[in-house]
C-alpha cells in the first residue's frame, strides 16, 4: 500500500493567504492609487531618510466597508512596505514641491513619498484630507452609536429593575429578565472597551509626543535639506549656464556641419566636373596625336587653295580680257550694223537703178 501525502506547509500557507487575500479585496476597495518612492524615518536618529522601495512603487488608498476605516498600502514585489491607517488625528505635509510625509502613531514611523510632479504630490495630500474628513466623520458617528447604546442600557436596566419591583409574576416577567441581563453583560463590556480605549487613548498620546519630537528633527532636518537644496538649486543654475554654453557650442557645430555638408557637395561637383574635364583632356590628347597629320592636310590644301586663287585670278584676268574684247566687238558689231545699214540703203539705191535701168532696157528691146 502506497502511504497518503499530506498537504505541504508552503501549500496550506498559500491557500490560506490566497482566501485572506480574497476576503481582503472583498472587504476593502482601491480608491485611489498613484506612483512614487518610499521612504521611512531612520528610526536611529530620526533624521535621516531610508528609502524603502528601490524604484518607484505603486501607493494606493483603501476603503474598509466592514471595519469604515481608511489605509495606505504599498507593495514592492512580496513586500509590504506601508500599511497605514488613517486617523483624524494625521496630517500629511509637503515638505519640497514633489515630496510629503505623515506620521503614524501605530506603526511608531514616519513615512514619505517622492512624486514626479507636483500635480501627483498635489493629488495625494488633496486625497489625503479627503479620507482623513472621512474618517473622523466615522469616528464621530462610532461615538454617538457607543453613547445611544450605553444610555439604553442603562434605562433599560433601570426599567427592568422597576418592573421586577412592581411586579414579581407575569407571562413577560423571565422575558425582560434575560433581557437585562444581556443589557448588563453588554454595559460591562462597553466599560471594559472604554478603559480599553482610554488605555490606547493614552498611547496614543505618548506615541505623538515622540512623533512630535521626531517631528521637530524633522523641521530641523528640512532647513538643512533646504540649505543643501540651495546650494543644489546653485549647481543646478551653473549647470543650466554650461548647458546653454554647450547647446550654443553645439548649435555651432550644427552650423559648422551643415557648412561642410556644403562643401561636399561642393567638392563631389567639382569632381564630377574634373572628371569630365579629365574626359576632354583625353580626347583632345587624342586629338593632338592627329594635329600633324591634320597639319600636313591643312598644308597640302592650302597650297591646292593658294593654286586655285592663282588660277581663280588667271580666270579672272581673263574673263575681264573676254569682257574687254567682248564689249569691242559689240563695239565693232553695232559699227558693222551701222555700216551694213548704210551698205544696204546704197544697195537698194542700186538696186532700184537696176531695175530702173532693166526697165529702161526691156522698152528698149520692145522698142526693137
Amino acid at each position: 500500500m502506497q502511504r497518503g501525502t499530506l498537504p505541504s506547509k508552503t501549500n496550506v500557507r498559500g491557500r490560506r493567504l490566497a482566501s485572506g487575500h480574497i476576503q481582503k479585496e472583498e472587504r476593502e476597495q482601491p480608491i485611489f492609487t498613484t506612483r512614487a518612492h518610499v521612504f521611512q524615518i531612520d528610526p536611529s536618529t530620526k533624521k535621516n531618510w531610508v528609502p524603502a522601495s528601490k524604484q518607484a512603487v505603486t501607493v494606493s488608498y483603501f476603503y474598509d466597508v466592514t471595519r469604515n476605516s481608511y489605509r495606505i498600502i504599498s507593495v514592492d514585489g512580496a513586500k509590504v512596505i506601508i500599511n497605514s491607517t488613517i486617523t483624524p488625528n494625521m496630517t500629511f505635509t509637503k515638505t519640497s514641491q514633489k515630496f510629503g510625509q505623515w506620521a503614524d502613531s501605530r506603526a511608531n514611523t514616519v513615512f514619505g513619498l517622492g512624486f514626479s510632479s507636483e500635480q501627483q504630490l498635489t493629488k495625494f495630500a488633496e486625497k489625503f484630507q479627503e479620507v482623513k474628513e472621512a474618517a473622523k466623520l466615522a469616528r464621530d458617528k462610532s461615538q454617538e452609536k457607543i453613547e445611544t447604546s450605553s444610555n439604553h442600557s442603562q434605562a433599560s436596566s433601570v426599567n427592568g429593575t422597576d418592573d421586577e419591583k412592581a411586579s414579581h409574576a407575569g407571562p413577560a416577567d423571565a422575558h425582560l429578565k434575560s433581557e437585562n441581563d444581556k443589557l448588563k453583560i453588554a454595559l460591562t463590556q462597553s466599560a471594559a472597551n472604554v478603559k480599553k480605549w482610554e488605555i490606547e487613548l493614552q498611547t496614543l498620546r505618548e506615541s505623538n509626543a515622540r512623533l512630535t519630537t521626531a517631528l521637530q528633527e524633522s523641521a530641523a532636518s528640512v532647513e538643512q535639506w533646504k540649505r543643501q537644496f540651495s546650494i543644489c538649486r546653485d549647481e543646478n543654475d551653473r549647470l543650466r549656464s554650461k548647458i546653454d554654453e554647450l547647446e550654443e557650442q553645439c548649435s555651432e557645430i550644427n552650423r559648422e556641419k551643415e557648412k561642410n555638408t556644403q562643401l561636399k557637395r561642393r567638392i563631389e561637383e567639382l569632381e564630377s566636373e574634373l572628371r569630365e574635364k579629365e574626359t576632354e583632356l583625353k580626347d583632345l590628347r587624342k586629338q593632338s596625336e592627329i594635329i600633324p597629320q591634320l597639319m600636313s592636310e591643312c598644308e597640302y590644301v592650302s597650297e591646292k587653295l593658294e593654286a586655285a586663287e592663282r588660277d581663280n585670278q588667271n580666270l579672272e584676268d581673263k574673263v575681264q580680257s573676254l569682257k574687254t574684247d567682248i564689249e569691242e566687238s559689240k563695239y565693232r558689231q553695232r559699227h558693222l550694223k551701222v555700216e551694213l545699214k548704210s551698205f544696204l540703203e546704197v544697195l537698194d539705191g542700186k538696186i532700184d537703178d537696176l531695175h530702173d535701168f532693166r526697165r529702161g532696157l526691156s522698152k528698149l528691146g520692145a522698142d526693137n
